[in-house]
């Protein structure tokens, strides 16, 4: 039917020309006959009468039968239209000259007919607007203190649940975000219309590429203002991953990149899963030589027939790369000297982007930067191994080296205590810190002047000298010291926490204090002059500084001593601790802490007391005021009717040569805070070494709050076993575990 239709049109189309031809030929035969036109032809002759213009109309039937037949071959030529010797020659119509001179006539007054009459309403005065209602309409959004025009509305999905994926849509919904309340029914489809979007998304997050989703509102009965918007879900077949392709240079091991890509055939083509696993290779490369890895765009080419999808992952790795040595620009803080301290790797070593990332970090941790930044740079210089050598530039950003802190605490028996500090980071460059400090206690008051380099000619190695005078009044003694002191300590950091520390140093120590003398049984005030070199060691297999899990620390301290007060007299001082934490669960942690000191070769009394050990305390055996444990003046020394001290619990604490100490706590966390109840034990004794015996036990509860800077720590507990003047409960607030 249609080829027939456009032979039709064909052969109508050559009519019209032949037509039009033939018109054209007859006035060319017959010059001079053909009428003038435009503005300048004559109007001479009136208009000649259309000869069929009265005819009427040719029927269709008569129409169609004079149509020539049609052929249904499309390669046949077309037929010529026979002229139509019937037709009349048509001219163009011509005007008379009377009817063109009428029509240059002007319009004579009294010839156009009478306008109509005036409606009497147009004659009215207006009304005036004050008669009007102006109010204008108001919208939803305009109402404020007023019942809104609103519906309510419930909603729920259907066919996530499944797949696991209906909290995630809650979390998301459009539906759930509008909280049951829309102004209209169209806005609730609106709602819905998003949510089948999101529906949809979330399946082919999880490889469902064939998944729908529909909504539906319906009208809950019983209420006209209540309907219940319902998302239906339909997943469809889950696409798996066909053969997975790596386009990719070769690389040292071979297949480096395919390892370093955790996917396998078979596995759903979950958005998150392949998003990890390309990622993996971003990551993993960098760490073995390749830092210039470039992840491509991947392509996965889905078959509906086998529901399984062909993987292709191009992946641009760079040259094998080995480091180079440190450049540096901006703004100097360290000079290229003092920067190669820092490094954890030598040149030539394979690259590898943690260490370069640690490096950044111990730079970040000096606190003298504004901004630091440390990026590889190719070099073009290939060396013996075959990588290329890549240089890292350092680009510095000057910070504020100056800065002041301050800390606070409280402990039954040691009271309040305050402490500020001033920082100058950068006083002595590099990193050579002037410290001022200042303490202020009920019981303790002192200043300090500190000069600290830290990083001193090898990472983390730490040069201190302090001098410092400080005011204590305890119960154990009353003492104003002055010290001079020395440290060099190679010590563990949050970035670098290492299994191995040690330090070592000297002490130069002036101090008055009180003393229990017995031969007068009462106290007096001598002056005491000590030279001392501690060192320590210690050995750290625990996860964290502040907070620790899992692991143990063994740490030994010795500190060869003289005593000079009337006599000089060599002594040695030394201290055991470990520590073990144990993680019973995610949010459990069995804490132990054991610990025994001894002083030898000095007699008790021939000791200062501030360089005695005492036990009792936050740090020690809690439930027990500080430095409550242990030795106590002898009851002969209260003297009758002395109103200060005439009861057992003014008998104060003399020290004594030995310790032992241990304590168990169960750290229990949920979030950011936790409960740790503990129960800790110990004495101090007279003898060099600790006995065991007349152990003394507390027992209690804490609370932590964790921050980013480690815990804060809120202990209450009671003695146990208490002797006559121990205090009931005691508190302990400071920042950090116990041990």
């Amino acid at each position: 039917m249609v080829f027939s239709v456009r032979h039709s049109r064909l052969l109508l189309a050559s009519a019209g020309i032949a037509l039009i031809a033939g018109q054209a030929q007859a006035q060319m035969q017959t010059p001079g006959t053909a009428p003038a036109q435009g503005p300048d032809a004559p109007r001479t002759t009136a208009p000649a009468a259309d000869p069929q213009g009265d005819a009427p109309i040719v029927p269709d039937a008569e129409f169609d039968k004079a149509l020539p037949p049609l052929s249904g071959d499309l390669d046949a030529p077309l037929e010529p239209m026979p002229a139509d010797t019937k037709a009349p020659a048509t001219t163009a119509p011509a005007t008379t000259p009377a009817a063109d001179a009428a029509a240059q006539q002007p319009i004579t007054p009294g010839t156009l007919p009478p306008p109509p009459a005036v409606d009497p309403a147009l004659a009215q005065p207006l009304e005036p607007l004050s008669t009007f209602n102006t109010e204008p309409l108001r919208s939803v959004a305009d109402v404020k203190d007023e019942d809104a025009p609103d519906i309510r509305y419930t909603n729920e999905v259907r066919g996530l649940d499944p797949l696991g994926l209906t909290d995630e849509f809650n979390s998301l919904s459009a539906l759930r975000e509008g909280k049951g309340k829309a102004d209209n029914a169209t806005q609730v489809a609106a709602r819905g219309r998003e949510d089948e979007q999101l529906a949809v998304r979330l399946m082919k997050s999880l490889g469902y590429y064939d998944a729908t989703a529909i909504s539906t509102v319906e009208t809950l009965s019983g209420s006209e203002q209540k309907i219940k918007a319902i998302v239906s879900a339909t997943p469809g077949q889950q696409y798996k991953l066909g053969t997975i392709t790596v386009k990719a240079d070769p690389t040292t091991p071979p297949d480096l990149v395919r390892r370093e890509l955790p996917l396998r055939t078979g596995d759903p083509i979950e958005a998150l899963r392949v998003q990890g696993a390309e990622a993996n290779v971003s990551l993993k490369l960098p760490q073995q030589g390749y830092p210039f890895v470039k992840v491509g765009e991947r392509d996965i080419l889905l078959d509906e027939q086998t529901a399984r999808g062909d993987y292709t992952l191009p992946v641009d790795t760079g040259p094998r790369s080995s480091f180079g040595v440190l450049r540096t620009e901006g703004e100097p803080v360290f000079d290229l000297k003092h920067l190669n301290v820092f490094p954890r790797f030598d040149e030539g070593e394979l690259y590898d982007n943690r260490k370069a990332d640690d490096l950044r970090e111990a730079l970040v941790a000096t606190g003298l930067f504004n901004g630091v930044g440390v990026q590889p740079v190719r070099t073009g210089t290939i060396l013996p191994d075959g990588t290329e050598q890549v240089d890292l530039i350092i680009r510095q950003s000057r910070g504020p080296a100056k800065s002041l802190s301050g800390g606070a605490g409280f402990q039954t028996g040691q009271g309040v205590t305050v402490e500020g500090t001033f920082t100058n980071r950068n006083r002595f460059p590099p990193e050579g810190a002037l410290i001022l400090g200042a303490i202020a206690g009920t019981q303790q008051q002192g200043l300090s002047a500190t000069f600290r380099r830290q990083n001193a000619g090898k990472r983390d190695r730490t040069v201190t000298l302090v001098a410092s005078a400080l005011r204590a009044n305890y119960d154990a003694f009353e003492a104003f010291t002055g010290t001079l002191s020395g440290r060099i300590s190679y010590d563990s950091t949050p970035i670098w926490q290492k299994k191995f520390t040690y330090a070592y140093g000297f002490e130069l120590v002036g101090t008055n204090e009180s003393v229990f003398d017995f031969a007068e049984n009462d106290r007096v005030r001598r002056t005491y002059g000590v030279l001392a070199l501690p060192g320590q060691v210690q050995f750290d297999t625990s996860d964290n500084l502040l907070n620790p899990t899992r692991g143990y620390r063994l740490k030994l301290s010795l500190s060869p001593e003289t005593s000079v007060q009337g006599a000089v007299r060599p002594y040695g001082r030394s201290l055991i601790e470990g520590t073990a934490y144990y993680p019973v669960s995610d949010s459990l942690v069995i804490a132990g802490r054991v610990r025994a000191g001894s002083i030898f070769g000095i007699a008790r009394d021939d000791i200062a007391p501030s360089r005695r050990y005492y036990g009792g305390g936050g740090g020690s055996v809690r439930g027990y005021g500080f430095q409550r444990l242990g030795p106590l003046e002898p009851e002969s020394s209260l003297v009758p009717g002395d109103e200060d001290r005439d009861e057992v619990k003014d008998l104060r604490p003399i020290g004594g040569r030995s310790l032992n100490e241990f304590s168990i706590e169960a750290r229990y966390r949920f979030g950011n805070f936790g409960i740790v109840p503990f129960i800790d034990g110990g004495n101090t004794y007279e003898s060099t070494l600790p006995n065991g015996s007349d152990l003394r036990f507390g027992a209690g509860i804490g609370g932590r709050f964790y921050t980013n800077f480690g815990p804060m720590r809120v202990d209450v507990a009671t003695p146990l076993n208490p002797r006559p003047g121990d205090a009931k409960v005691a508190l302990y607030i400071s920042i950090g575990q116990a041990f």
